[in-house]
């Protein structure tokens, strides 16, 4: 019993390998396009980039940690990248974060 319980001792004062953190990236849309996200306007409406927009039914907002909001969660003033359906309302409103903002000015996107 008392060799179990060393063992047991010891085994847990050891170091611990470190968990591997798990990094998730986000494939944004390429027909999308990047824009600042204005007034905080009445469901289903939207502004970004100054213009009144509407969000299609099923629309998903996600945040810089990709997860789901709701629409009266979407902070005024902060850049977004947004796909539309063929009727031109917003499908999607992904909220960037740093990176991501780095790499599409490097690829050119607006």
């Amino acid at each position: 019993m008392r060799k179990c319980l060393l063992l047991i001792a010891l085994w847990s004062a050891s170091p611990q390998p470190a968990s591997a953190q798990f990094i998730q990236q986000r494939f944004l849309p390429p027909s999308g396009e990047r824009g600042v996200v204005g007034e905080q306007q009445a469901y289903p409406g939207v502004q970004i980039n100054r213009r009144l927009l509407r969000l299609a039914p099923g629309a998903r907002i996600y945040d810089t940690s990709n997860r789901t909001i709701v629409h009266g969660q979407l902070p005024p003033g902060v850049e977004v990248f947004y796909a539309r359906e063929q009727s031109g309302d917003v499908q999607r409103i992904y909220i960037l974060t740093e990176q991501e903002l780095v790499a599409l000015k490097q690829a050119g996107k607006r």
